[in-house]
């Protein structure tokens, strides 16, 4: 009999523990300050949502200077307001390394380039390295986002 109560408190205790690390991991889901790469100057806010297979993210503020109207995007973004704007989609999480998502696209409205994207959330959850590219990964650039807690 002890040998079963002995086997049921390790299998539970094993189960809470992949649960706690579970529920410790960083997300991507919320708000998060852009700084612009040259000046230094927060950008804009952009809020992430979605879900493990399809995560996603849009412009829910634009601070000063920032562009307001993507004119240099094509097809039905063109001239559209970027505030609300979708500029990142179709992330997956990385079943391997909960910390990352790749696998989708974001959109530069400066330049209206369409790029691959990846992110990592830093194990504190504090930051966030968003990486786009074309092709492979080496030939992109990353930048920090900063988590905040509303818009």
């Amino acid at each position: 009999m002890n040998i079963i109560k002995v086997s049921l408190l390790t299998l539970f205790l094993f189960i809470f523990q992949t649960y706690a690390f579970a529920a410790q991991v960083a997300s991507p889901y919320g708000y998060w300050k852009t700084v612009d790469d040259k000046t230094g100057k927060v950008k804009s806010i952009v809020k992430i949502s979605g879900s493990p297979s399809d995560l996603s993210a849009a412009v829910a503020k634009l601070y000063p200077g920032a562009l307001t109207i993507c004119s240099a995007c094509s097809g039905n973004l063109k001239n559209k307001p970027i505030l609300g704007m979708t500029v990142m989609y179709g992330l997956k999480q990385n079943p391997s390394n909960l910390y990352e998502w790749s696998g989708g696209t974001i959109l530069d409205p400066k330049s209206g380039q369409v790029y691959k994207c990846m992110l990592t959330v830093a194990p504190d959850g504090k930051t966030m390295v968003v990486r786009g590219y074309v092709g492979v990964s080496l030939f992109g650039r990353s930048q920090t986002w900063i988590r905040t807690r509303s818009q």
